[in-house]
């Protein structure tokens, strides 16, 4: 299963096979997977990173996607690269229980998160010229909540197929913000046409083409050791 992904920003980790360097990983971000890992095998001297130079093969064993933007993804990046506190963290958050939260092992990704085995290939967005019928489409559609004409570069849609609220980024991060007055961007709230809740990053990954139902397979149990027994930073 291939899934291809208009205007991809991810985060990878590689893992490496050679005998010499074995169990050794690296995680990096990309906005094509298929060249990334090429350039990484290839070499410092075609684009690969000075630490997987001359260490591989790599073989990307895991990519994280779906983020509304390359800065989003590159923050992602730097978290997981440095998952131990920094040196300048404040000494009085240390053991404070208030700021400690402990997650279950078992515990399974939000629902907006998909999960799935297989190759993910990043797919150039083509940009065609409307035709009649998208441009009569274009002017029927009005904002839910100003009832103005909605364009589509600001239209953001509900992720429910049952539901057919359309409205502008702006209009619905406004309505989103009436229930959290305090923060800047909205991050979660209810759909004003179907009044389900839903999270305002994935609105924004649906409407850059990053949001969509993959298919879920359910791996076979095995005895034979895995690879991830053997990782070193």
């Amino acid at each position: 299963m291939v899934v291809e992904v208009e205007n991809f920003f991810g985060v990878y980790m590689l893992y490496c096979t050679n005998p010499k360097f074995k169990g050794r990983i690296y995680i990096g971000f990309t906005v094509n997977p298929e060249r990334r890992i090429g350039q990484h095998n290839a070499g410092r001297h075609r684009g690969g990173a000075k630490r997987t130079s001359g260490r591989g093969p790599w073989e990307m064993v895991l990519i994280i996607h779906g983020f509304p933007s390359d800065i989003a993804a590159l923050r992602f990046e730097w978290a997981w690269q440095h998952p131990t506190p920094p040196a300048a963290w404040p000494t009085w958050l240390d053991g404070r229980a208030e700021y400690q939260l402990d997650f279950d092992p078992g515990l399974h990704p939000p629902l907006h998160i998909p999960v799935a085995f297989g190759s993910v290939r990043a797919k150039k967005q083509l940009q065609e010229a409307p035709g009649e019928e998208q441009l009569e489409e274009q002017r029927l559609e009005t904002c839910l909540l100003c009832r103005e004409t909605v364009h589509t570069v600001d239209r953001l849609s509900c992720l429910h197929h049952f539901c057919q609220m359309t409205s502008h980024m702006i209009c619905l991060a406004k309505h989103f913000l009436k229930s959290e007055p305090t923060h800047l961007l909205p991050v979660e709230g209810e759909c004003p046409g179907c009044h389900h809740s839903v999270l305002w990053g994935s609105l924004i990954r649906q409407k850059k083409g990053c949001y969509g139902d993959l298919e879920e397979i359910t791996g076979s149990s095995s005895s034979q050791s895995h690879w991830a027994d053997e990782l070193q930073i």
